[in-house]
């Protein structure tokens, strides 16, 4: 009798320490998949702000029907984010008395341009549904929105990021690749962030829209070898070697406000405005991927949103990390 009740005992022990494995378990496998814990997630807003993507949608097709460019600047400020202690938002923080943020970083300063635009945006976001979509998302959202505005593809944006409460100058001018970067320098500036060398040359390809500054290329078409001698001189005229820093050039003279494949077109021509630029196509590594983007934008377009989406979830802050800020220009 003894004998029977103790096995009967063990027996219900064993099968309530079986629910309490499996149940923590369980648990467990829900925890790591939530968003809450480092994974973002397409659906991330879709009951708590629904009106979120058709919201930023639509405030993004008005801003670059007033100014094309504006595609562009939304796009850099996404990727000018990202590559500085993650896709948090960050870049959009004003300096303070206090605190000095990444907007007068070298790769930023009087060059990176949007953050009226992304007030807006924000603006009609929060009367939407206040307090709940960060501003790293909304910078997410509307890099993609900018490139289907501009005739580019569309890929499906990850959501769940919470903005940073800092920022880095330092990071800022450290992390991200300036002008006159190598084509081993861009492969591991890009590798730093956990991007391969296809991602950097399909990301470059974003510079098939938008504008740069004289002094930006001022080296490239005055004192380098690898460059077409007729575009070099067409663009002297608004780029002296002396003066004119912040004149502005398109990055892809052939259509400068259509998303498309023309940029490595152009650069098989040697006619990359950036020393950076044309570094992707000159007897290296990356010639061979400049050449298939060249003649297969379906391929470019493919490679390009699986970059995106890849950068736009480097080191994320979610759960509980950072904050949603009410004002992108200042933490709450």
């Amino acid at each position: 009798m003894s004998n029977s009740l103790n096995l009967k005992q063990a027996k219900n022990l064993n099968i309530a320490f079986t629910k309490i494995f499996l149940s923590y378990s369980i648990a467990l496998v829900i925890l790591c998949l939530s968003p809450a814990n480092g994974q973002l997630s397409s659906t991330f807003y879709d009951k708590t702000c629904p009106k979120a993507m058709s919201t930023i949608k639509a405030a993004v097709k008005q801003a670059v029907a007033m100014e094309k460019r504006m595609g562009a600047s939304l796009l850099r400020l996404h990727f000018h984010d990202c590559f500085v202690n993650g896709c948090d938002g960050s870049i959009l923080l004003d300096d303070t008395p206090n605190f000095t943020g990444e907007k007068t970083a070298v790769p930023n300063n009087n060059s990176v341009r949007g953050f009226d635009a992304v007030d807006t945006i924000k603006s009609q976001v929060e009367a939407a549904c206040t307090g709940i979509v960060s501003c790293a998302d909304i910078l997410a959202i509307a890099a993609r929105d900018s490139v289907v505005e501009l005739g580019g593809p569309t890929w499906t944006v990850q959501l769940g990021r919470r903005d940073s409460r800092t920022a880095s100058r330092s990071a800022a001018n450290r992390n991200i690749p300036p002008p006159t970067s190598s084509l081993a320098a861009l492969i591991s500036s890009y590798g730093n962030q956990g991007l391969s060398t296809k991602d950097m040359i399909a990301l470059s390809g974003a510079h098939t829209i938008g504008q740069a500054r004289c002094t930006n290329f001022r080296a490239h078409i005055y004192n380098e070898t690898n460059i077409n001698s007729a575009f070099a001189t067409s663009l002297k005229a608004n780029c002296p070697s002396t003066g004119g820093d912040n004149n502005l050039s398109p990055l892809d003279v052939q259509s400068a406000t259509v998303f498309d494949n023309q940029y490595y077109i152009n650069l098989k021509s040697q006619k990359g405005l950036l020393h950076s630029d044309q570094q992707l196509f000159n007897g290296g590594s990356a010639d061979s991927q400049v050449t298939t983007f060249s003649t297969n934008q379906n391929a470019f377009f493919g490679d390009f949103t699986a970059a995106m989406v890849k950068m736009g979830s480097i080191k994320p802050l979610t759960g509980s990390k950072g904050e949603v800020r009410k004002n992108c220009r200042k933490p709450n």
